[in-house]
C-alpha cells in the first residue's frame, strides 16, 4: 500500500483544508501562527508533504472554525463521489 501522502484520499483532505482556510479568510502565515508553527507548516500541509496526526488535525479545524466531525464527513463524501 502506498504511503498515505501519495493516496487520493490524502489529496482530497489537503484540498478540503485549503478550501476551509480560504473560506476562513486566512493566509498560510496567519493559520500557521495561530497553530504556533512557522509558515512552512501550512505550506507543507497544503503541498501534501506533511501529514497531520489527529490532534493536529483537530487543532487546525478549530482555527478554521469547522468541527473535526464536519471535516471528516465532508472528506468521506468527497472520497465516495470520486472513485479511487
Amino acid at each position: 500500500m502506498p504511503k498515505s501522502i501519495h493516496r487520493p484520499e490524502h489529496k482530497a483532505l489537503v484540498e478540503l483544508l485549503r478550501k476551509y482556510r480560504n473560506a476562513a479568510g486566512l493566509t498560510q502565515v496567519q493559520c500557521s501562527k495561530a497553530l504556533k508553527h512557522p509558515q512552512s507548516f501550512m505550506s507543507d500541509v497544503e503541498s501534501g508533504t506533511r501529514r497531520l496526526d489527529i490532534v493536529q488535525l483537530r487543532d487546525l479545524c478549530e482555527v478554521l472554525e469547522i468541527s473535526l466531525i464536519e471535516l471528516v464527513e465532508e472528506l468521506e463524501r468527497a472520497i465516495s463521489e470520486d472513485p479511487l
